[in-house]
């Protein structure tokens, strides 16, 4: 293909000289588009995990957000915030990318008005918390880990009780086994351990060397 590029400038501009600076013209103006596509989608990947876009719509700034605010997640003694995009976006390249796209398919939602009432919102809140803990049990509470690391965790300074539970993880528990209904209102129901117990977890690790777990 190189080839046949070449033989066509060559022929439109018999000097050597004219092919080699119009070649040279292509390659930067390709560099320079290439750029400009990288640069873009980068700033519009970082734009769409800001919590202004994820609370741009009323559907979430009204239902989800409201519900987040003043949790443990928005205000705690540490000043450590996580907003939306830090437990509902991977933070892994591969796995960032397939959840944007199927967050598209999520416009379409948006479009119809399938949540555009509080009444809405309620009547799906089942399903929707399902789907989000589904994934979760799916990627091995994924997100959660991305702040929250088990084999760094200092088990000497936790209750008895979050002892024994954290225990769990060696048994196939996750993250969302346990820790749901923290940063929105719980549905009723049954827990996404109950509801999806088919799906195990095999990626527990051992303590780092030197970290209590007694």
């Amino acid at each position: 293909m190189l080839k046949a590029i070449w033989q066509a400038l060559r022929a439109r501009y018999p000097s050597r000289g004219q092919a080699v600076v119009m070649v040279s013209v292509m390659v930067v103006v390709l560099l320079l588009i290439g750029g400009v596509l990288v640069i873009g989608g980068a700033a519009g990947l970082a734009w769409t995990e800001t919590l202004s876009f994820c609370t741009g719509c009323h559907e979430m700034r009204d239902n989800p957000y409201a519900e987040y605010k003043d949790t443990i997640h928005d205000r705690n003694k540490f000043g450590v915030r996580a907003i939306c995009s830090d437990c509902h976006v991977p933070k892994e390249p591969v796995p960032l990318i397939l959840r944007k796209m199927a967050a598209t398919f999520e416009v379409w939602g948006h479009i119809r008005g399938v949540i555009d009432t509080r009444e809405k919102f309620l009547a799906k809140r089942e399903e929707l918390a399902h789907h989000v803990w589904k994934r979760m049990k799916e990627t091995d509470s994924l997100e959660c880990r991305n702040c929250h690391d088990s084999t760094h965790m200092d088990m000497s300074l936790q209750s008895p009780v979050a002892q024994a539970q954290h225990a769990k993880l060696k048994e196939g528990y996750t993250c969302i086994d346990c820790h749901y209904g923290i940063a929105h209102e719980e549905p009723k129901g049954p827990s996404p351990r109950e509801l999806f117990p088919d799906i195990k977890m095999t990626k527990w690790k051992e303590p780092a060397a030197g970290i209590p777990t007694k």
